[in-house]
């Protein structure tokens, strides 16, 4: 009878431990930003939201898939473009789960690593390179927002009908070989280097326009000039002819008008010498 009651005491006491065990085991929490997938025997059971929940211990589990942002980053991916140049272009991809979507995550991919890996990793790097194969080597750096939206375009059709919200895809480096590195600085030296002859030659026109339009208007001002001179002279002249044939009507018409402008001018002084048979001024002998 000892040893049974031994054996019964051990035997409540294992049950006692067993029983807290399950109550104790069988509680889980799901943290804000995740759903719980409760599996009974493998098979899907229920999926619940952020909380505390009771599972069968042995018989049930839980996986836990996360519906928060994620991000996922791919850092060498080759591509070709339209005029053939190879680039390697780092891109990151945002994206979550949505929470109504868990359970078909889980049939399908039975967890999120197995979804990036079946579609974000497959399509991502399809879908840049195609679309990168659309633009030159120049454009797609020239052009690179609209590059950029074109992929996110693509990338989020492609993954339209799989359970899984791309937010954005950022291209973050285009990376092309030294050889076009170096042909591009090339080519960008040359095209300032025209730029600069150009204005250079704009300059130089604008200042012969000047230069021009100064001549021009030297020019305009010393006619101008000239032809007053002319004109003046003109009326000068005139003005003298004027004058002498007015006096020399004048003289024909008086003639003792000589005598008197001689009278007028004569300083009242007889000549020292004279000719033989000349007179003296101003004296008429038969008056």
């Amino acid at each position: 009878m000892k040893n049974i009651s031994i054996f019964g005491i051990v035997a409540i006491a294992i049950s006692i431990v067993l029983v807290l065990y399950m109550a104790l085991a069988g509680w889980y929490t799901v943290d804000a930003g995740e759903r719980g997938i409760q599996l009974r025997n493998g098979a899907v059971n229920r999926a619940v939201d952020a909380g505390l929940y009771f599972k069968l211990p042995f018989v049930d589990s839980v996986k836990y898939i996360s519906t928060r942002t994620h991000n996922k980053t791919f850092d060498r991916l080759s591509a070709y473009s339209k005029d053939q140049q190879t680039a390697e272009i780092k891109a990151s991809v945002t994206f979550k789960i949505p929470a109504g979507e868990v359970e078909k995550v889980y049939f399908s991919f039975k967890d999120i690593e197995g979804l990036v890996s079946n579609t974000i990793e497959r399509q991502v790097p399809h879908q840049i390179e195609n679309v990168f194969g659309h633009y030159s080597a120049i454009e797609a750096v020239q052009k690179r927002p609209q590059f950029a939206k074109e992929v996110n375009e693509a990338i989020k059709q492609s993954l339209e009908n799989y359970p899984i919200i791309v937010e954005s895809v950022q291209i973050e480096e285009i990376d092309f070989s030294k050889a076009y590195n170096q042909s591009v600085e090339d080519r960008m030296k040359a095209e300032v280097e025209v730029q600069t002859q150009k204005q250079n030659l704009e300059k130089e026109k604008i200042s012969a326009e000047i230069a021009v339009t100064k001549a021009q208007a030297l020019a305009d001002s010393t006619l101008v000039r000239a032809k007053a001179e002319a004109e003046s002279v003109i009326l000068k002249g005139d003005a003298e002819a004027k004058a002498i044939l007015a006096k020399t009507k004048a003289l024909k018409e008086n003639a003792t008008l000589i005598e008197l402008t001689k009278a007028e001018k004569w300083d009242g002084k007889l000549p020292v010498t004279m000719l033989p048979n000349s007179s003296l001024p101003f004296i008429d002998a038969k008056k």
